[in-house]
């Protein structure tokens, strides 16, 4: 019996670590309130009350994870160390893949603000390291006396980014569970992805660690469960994709639906009345506000 919760124990996080609370996931921290995958970002949807933070992490020259959906300094958000913005045509070349972390960190990731999200305060703010993010979040945590917080992490990397942007599945997800094993987080861990070689590698790294399996195609479920190749706790489809056929084929499995990127609250209702077990906003005060 013992072995058999051994086995289990990323599925039990799954099922009672959350204690089958929906789980309300601030995406990049919360990216319609301030710069996404910034420190203050993650520290204001704690303050709001998620109970989960997501973010993106890719590998930088000289090994760091820094938090960053995008494999270069987008040009639509950043800023060069000389105040100008950064080009489309220099974003190509400033692959983070190919610089160390002293450099990036020059770059602004927030003054600028995102047009797509017009109430995103804009703020002086860097790209951090997942480590810093982890140190601030719990030492906040403590200091304020609150629930403990769940991470959910996606490794941003694709096969024709291999060794270009992104080391190989292996390499990546080796040195991303060094770190949350180090910071002692691996039971608030959920490692997501689209890729999934990086799941089945984290996977033999530590067979309990909870995975969730990001999908934006049509492929459908079986497909693509047969392609990851085992059963992730978390099914993480876009949000269009999800009815309830698809959640109670899921649960059958025991396998969590948690969709993304859900923003306004009309839909967040509708999720959550078919069976979803929790999503990801952009503006996770508003799914507060509306699923209460």
């Amino acid at each position: 019996m013992k072995s058999s919760l051994l086995l289990c124990s990323g599925l039990l996080f799954c099922l009672t670590s959350f204690g089958q609370k929906f789980d309300i996931e601030g995406h990049r921290g919360c990216r319609g309130l301030l710069p996404e995958n910034t420190i203050p970002a993650f520290i204001k949807a704690v303050q709001l009350g998620v109970t989960t933070l997501e973010m993106d992490v890719v590998v930088t020259r000289d090994g760091q994870l820094v938090i960053s959906h995008d494999p270069v300094l987008n040009d639509v958000i950043m800023t060069k160390p000389d105040g100008t913005p950064v080009t489309a045509e220099e974003a190509k070349k400033l692959r983070i893949f190919d610089m160390p972390y002293a450099e990036i960190k020059k770059y602004d990731a927030g003054l600028r603000g995102n047009p797509k999200f017009p109430d995103q305060q804009k703020i002086a703010v860097s790209k951090p390291l997942l480590k810093e993010v982890i140190d601030t979040v719990e030492k906040y945590v403590k200091a304020h006396k609150l629930p403990p917080v769940y991470y959910n992490i996606e490794t941003k990397s694709t096969k024709e980014g291999d060794d270009v942007y992104n080391p190989k599945p292996n390499v990546f997800a080796q040195a991303l569970y060094d770190v949350v094993a180090a910071k002692k987080i691996v039971p608030r861990c959920i490692i997501q992805s689209f890729d999934p070689r990086t799941l089945q590698e984290m996977k033999k790294i530590d067979p309990n660690i909870t995975t969730a399996l990001l999908v934006a195609n049509i492929n459908g479920f079986d497909k693509n469960i047969a392609e990851l190749g085992f059963p992730p706790a978390i099914y993480s489809p876009e949000y269009h994709l999800v009815n309830k056929k698809l959640i109670a084929k899921c649960h059958a499995l025991n396998i969590r639906v948690i969709p993304w990127t859900v923003n306004d609250e009309k839909t967040m209702r509708k999720l959550k009345d078919l069976g979803a077990d929790g999503l990801i906003s952009d503006y996770p005060d508003k799914a507060i506000k509306a699923l209460k």
